[in-house]
This record gives structure tokens, C-alpha cells and sequence, in this order.
């Protein structure tokens, strides 16, 4: 894997995640933070875990430190929240996987885990992919809740985003775009 595969795969990470917000930003109120079948608690707890997850691990990449605790509905409390926050953690990112080149993705990460407080070690590059795949779990489950109330985000797959988008701008921000981009 190469340093501007990675970044094409974050484009479209953050292309899909702008589709589930934009979406998200249809609901009712009260559907967003209502409990549910889902692994964290409810779609607004789906979402902040997964921008979590992409605070978490960059900070762990980029800034060598191991944050305690995950941010969470507390941090997050409605989209807003997350609307506001989401385009800054993209940027960050993107700052950061600029400055990378292909030999540097071998580099091992030393962390410390923030659900069992244990020391790991894993190379940069598995980290990465990592956090693409996670943005892929929790958006399904995601879509999944949206699409049962009533509100499907449409198709979020790759190869839609392939088709769609042909060549991404390296400097767009997918989710400063907001709703309609």
C-alpha cells in the first residue's frame, strides 16, 4: 500500500461519512439520540464513536500520545456537535497523511489501549486501514438505523463514489461541505 492509495481511500471514508450526516440532518427530533439496537446505544452514539475513533488514532499516530478515554454523546451531544467537529478532525487528518511518504508507513505506533489500558504495537500503515474499515463498520450500522426509520442515505458504496466523483480535489473538505455537495 502506498501513502496516495491511503489518501484516495480517505477521500471517499469522508465522501460516505458526509452522506450519512447530510442524511442524519433529515431526521425528526429525537430519532438521532433514541435508543436503539445498535452497538452504541443509538445513532448519535454510532457516529460520535466513529469520529472518536479518527481523533483517537491520529492523535496516536501524528502526536505520539495515548488519549485515556474515547469522546463520546458528552462531547457530542447532538450533530450539530458533530457537524462542527467532523471538518476539523478531516483536515487534521489530511495534514497528517500529506506529510506522510511510503517508507514512513512501516513505522510502529506504540499506544496504549483505551478499552483495556494494555501497551500494543502496530505499524503505521494497519492503523490507517484500520480507521477507513471502522468508518466502513459504523456508517453501515449507521445507514442500516437511518434506513429503517425512514431515511435511507442512498448507495455509500466505493465504487459509487468511484463513478461519482472520478477524480477527487485533494484540498475539498467533503464534510465542511455540508448538506447538497
Amino acid at each position: 500500500m502506498r501513502i496516495a492509495e491511503l489518501q484516495h481511500l480517505y477521500y471517499y471514508n469522508y465522501w460516505a461519512t458526509s452522506r450519512i450526516l447530510d442524511t442524519a440532518s433529515k431526521l425528526p427530533a429525537g430519532v438521532l439520540s433514541a435508543s436503539g439496537p445498535m452497538a452504541h446505544d443509538s445513532l448519535l452514539g454510532t457516529l460520535a464513536h466513529a469520529l472518536a475513533g479518527e481523533i483517537v488514532w491520529r492523535v496516536r499516530c501524528q502526536e505520539g500520545r495515548s488519549p485515556t478515554a474515547l469522546p463520546g454523546v458528552k462531547e457530542f451531544p447532538d450533530l450539530g456537535a458533530l457537524r462542527k467537529r467532523w471538518p476539523a478532525e478531516e483536515a487534521a487528518m489530511r495534514g497528517y497523511l500529506a506529510g506522510l511518504d511510503d517508507s514512513g508507513l512501516d513505522r510502529v505506533v506504540r499506544y496504549r489501549s483505551t478499552l483495556d489500558a494494555r501497551d500494543h504495537e502496530t505499524p503505521l500503515w494497519q492503523i490507517l486501514l484500520h480507521l477507513v474499515n471502522h468508518g466502513t463498520q459504523h456508517r453501515g450500522e449507521a445507514g442500516a438505523e437511518l434506513t429503517r426509520v425512514g431515511f435511507s442515505p442512498g448507495d455509500v458504496d466505493y465504487m459509487v463514489y468511484i463513478r461519482a466523483v472520478k477524480s477527487p480535489e485533494p484540498g475539498r473538505l467533503w464534510l465542511s461541505a455540508g448538506p447538497s455537495h
